[in-house]
């Protein structure tokens, strides 16, 4: 807590030439942010035996994130900085951390171009493939040169990343588990607006580079990844589409250097329909594609079929929280060396708004994998969620939330738990946000 009141400190002195900036039609903005929720879950720990206790894969716990941000905007100039703690309750050490979130400068036009360097949050479209992934405490930024223009419905972002591992700068290139988990990145993003009716078009054209290898045999293996994302807004209806696919090379293993070809694909279709102002119901279907001939190994095996290519698809900056089922189970990440079966997520649900400032949710997800699993079903498990928010004021906020997981046979094979049929979990949020000072 020290950190912010000496941080806020060196910021106050310069609120007498923010007012003065103000009459000029510009300004400071200081801003903070205080998280805690509260988790209880039940179930689900990987790698628990029948032998052990039953309440060992009981787990509760609360954890927080602190946020201080100081806005500065004069005519085409815009900078913006924010100090971030995250942590658990109680714990010191590895269990928190202290970093600068964001920390960027924006020049911009007035005829719409525009240039902004430094750490920045990356968050487009329904923010599946980009996004700041906030529901985790740490949420997700990147060191990025974006330059882009926007006007008369087009837009248009492009952005390049360089990042590099601080143990070995004399050798300029080598990066491998490091704080973000790729080399190099290169975006082009576009979108249009099409004013005679209500659709919004977006592209996305991405190359991604991991390093593989050691410090001294490495090499840069790139991927690919490309596609778009469609809104139709007609009155009360909203339908959302996408379609991506990955293309180029992934790593098996970073300290050995072996390649393997990737070719994967994904596409989702939403509709959600506002019956009222207080009422509105939505459905959609989510398909990740897996890799083929999947083997599930037993328990006191390792063994699986080496394959030629990858053909499970990985979004690696997303805000994968907001899709695939609320518990988190399913970020189609690999279950044995780089392995995964995919995903196919149908879902249904509810929002319900009945006085000022509360709203419920309450959805259905029915979960399966999308290659076939030898000797077993695709289904994975229905998950239930229901959550609630409450707005106690403008810049305050609590919500709750509720999922319950009944698992299959083949989910308890592929986490290899012999506990995954039902499982539970439970949270409490607050969320305090209020403006200090302008």
């Amino acid at each position: 807590m020290r950190k912010y009141i000496v941080i806020l400190c060196l910021m106050l002195p310069l609120g007498a030439a923010a007012q003065e900036e103000q009459k000029k039609g510009s300004g400071l903005t200081v801003d903070a942010e205080l998280l805690s929720r509260g988790e209880l879950r039940r179930g689900g720990l990987r790698g628990k035996t029948e032998s052990e206790d039953p309440k060992a894969d009981e787990a509760q716990f609360v954890v927080d994130r602190a946020r201080l941000t100081a806005g500065y905007k004069r005519d085409s100039l815009t900078v913006k900085l924010s100090f971030q703690h995250e942590g658990l309750w109680g714990m010191e050490g590895e269990g928190s951390n202290f970093n600068i979130y964001e920390a960027w400068a924006q020049l911009k036009s007035r005829h719409g171009f525009f240039a902004r360097l430094g750490r920045q949050e990356l968050r487009y479209d329904d923010e599946r493939i980009l996004g700041n992934n906030d529901w985790a405490m740490a949420a997700l930024s990147h060191d990025v040169l974006k330059l882009g223009y926007e006007g008369h419905g087009h837009k248009i972002h492009a952005f390049a990343a360089y990042n590099q591992n601080a143990k070995n700068t004399r050798g300029g290139t080598y990066y491998a588990n490091g704080s973000q988990p790729y080399k190099t990145m290169q975006t082009l993003w576009y979108h249009y607006d099409v004013r005679p009716i209500p659709l919004g078009i977006s592209l996305l054209l991405m190359n991604v580079g991991m390093q593989s290898g050691t410090e001294d045999d490495y090499h840069t293996v790139n991927q690919q990844l490309y596609g778009g994302y469609i809104t139709f807004k007609p009155k009360n209806l909203k339908v959302e589409l996408s379609y991506y696919r990955q293309a180029g090379k992934a790593s098996l293993d970073y300290k050995t250097g072996s390649d393997i070809p990737l070719k994967s694909w994904m596409g989702s279709v939403k509709a959600t329909y506002d019956i009222n102002k207080c009422v509105s119901a939505y459905a959609g279907y989510d398909y990740l594609s897996g890799d083929k001939d999947f083997v599930v190994p037993s328990n006191i095996h390792v063994g699986m079929i080496q394959h030629k290519e990858i053909n499970a698809f990985t979004s690696i900056f997303g805000s994968m929280h907001k899709f695939y089922g609320a518990m988190d189970f399913f970020y189609v990440s690999a279950y044995y060396g780089t392995n995964s079966p995919g995903l196919q997520n149908l879902f249904g649900g509810v929002n319900l708004k009945p006085v000022k400032n509360l709203s419920f949710d309450a959805s259905y997800h029915y979960m399966a994998t999308a290659s076939s699993i030898e000797n077993l079903k695709k289904t994975l498990g229905h998950e239930l969620e229901v959550s609630a928010s409450y707005k106690v004021m403008k810049d305050v906020r609590v919500a709750a939330g509720y999922s319950l997981m009944i698992g299959s046979e083949t989910l308890e094979r592929l986490q290899r738990s012999t506990d995954k049929r039902l499982l539970r979990w439970g949270w409490l949020m607050a969320v305090i946000t209020p403006r200090i000072f302008q």
